[in-house]
């Protein structure tokens, strides 16, 4: 039996938007192609990539993992399409976690995003299954604190803020964090325990203390954003692409830094002044995988487009540096065979 997709609350650690819309780019419901999909599990989303044009590559490219990366290989699974019309791109949102446990290592994807590193129980899981996972870092995001735009009175957060907001028995009112503020109950919505994203926030803003999941938490980016746009004492937090498409609904905090409250923003994740819930996110790639020609140009494509401008806004480029040495690695795996 094939194993099911992990999403919700499932036991691996987590793993934007629906479908963009665009032509050739299809919402599926479940997991990647015929791979069963779980009862319960909150979201799967899965877009495949089709083109009209003529090429030497053909194949099928499955992909799963984090949901904040979805957008970006979403889009370039798209435009790869477009070039190699003979190659299938399937992209689906399962959550880092998720994609690691149940695609990734169990050998039914080749590539898998994640918005936080492989963790050593994830790589023995894939070395027992002989995958090894090869690791490009893509882009850089602004995890973003999101909260109702008439909640006028939050002005800026602390990282000891944030914890006493999300920690087991963390506040329960505005009031609890700032006795100024409303004495209203905080309606909190966010990433569920198998997110990438669920653990990077843990990291930098729980380091001694267990994030609370008393709340709503969802796989689905665009429901924490319905969620607080909603709600006038809600608060969430999620990638900066998921924010600045949902701007007209939340508002970002701004987070004490050094030099002042800072909001999220590519510039601000770019120049370090939105240095403390920036992260890296990353592409892992099955170095067996690399031997189908279709895998190694997809690859390549990608990597190439990581200084650019992104193709979804909200993803900072890594620098020109960082690219280069992607690329010298993918050519010293091809070399090698």
């Amino acid at each position: 039996m094939k194993p099911p997709c992990r999403g919700g609350d499932g036991p691996s650690r987590r793993g934007f938007l629906g479908a963009l819309g665009a032509a050739g780019a299809v919402g599926l419901a479940g997991c990647l192609g015929s791979i069963e999909s779980v009862p319960g599990s909150t979201t799967n989303r899965t877009a495949t990539a089709t083109a009209t044009t003529d090429d030497a590559l053909s194949g099928r490219i499955a992909i799963a993992g984090s949901s904040t990366v979805y957008p970006l290989t979403l889009s370039l699974g798209k435009s790869f399409s477009e070039a190699h019309p003979d190659v299938t791109v399937s992209v689906a949102s399962t959550g880092t976690g998720g994609g690691f446990a149940d695609f990734f290592c169990a050998g039914r994807t080749v590539v898998n995003d994640a918005s936080r590193a492989i963790e050593a129980d994830e790589r023995d899981a894939c070395a027992a299954a002989d995958i090894d996972p090869v690791q490009f870092r893509i882009a850089t995001d602004a995890v973003s604190v999101v909260v109702n735009p008439d909640a006028d009175w939050v002005d800026c957060l602390t990282l000891s803020e944030l914890a006493a907001i999300w920690r087991v028995g963390g506040a329960s009112s505005w009031s609890d964090v700032r006795p100024e503020w409303p004495d209203e109950p905080i309606r909190l919505a966010g990433p569920t325990t198998a997110s990438g994203t669920f653990d990077y926030f843990s990291d930098a803003v729980l380091p001694s203390a267990v994030q609370r999941t008393d709340h709503l938490t969802t796989e689905q980016d665009t429901v924490i954003a319905k969620t607080v746009g909603d709600s006038m004492h809600a608060m969430g937090y999620f990638s900066l692409a998921y924010y600045l498409q949902n701007r007209d609904t939340v508002r970002a905090v701004p987070i004490s830094e050094p030099d002042g409250c800072v909001l999220p923003s590519p510039a601000n994740a770019k120049n370090g002044r939105y240095d403390t819930l920036s992260r890296p996110l990353y592409v892992y790639v099955a170095r067996e995988a690399l031997s189908r020609p279709e895998v190694a140009a997809f690859v390549r494509y990608y990597l190439e487009r990581s200084t650019s401008e992104p193709a979804v806004v909200g993803y900072v480029p890594v620098t020109e540096e960082t690219a280069a040495d992607n690329l010298d690695r993918l050519d010293a795996l091809l070399a090698d065979g």
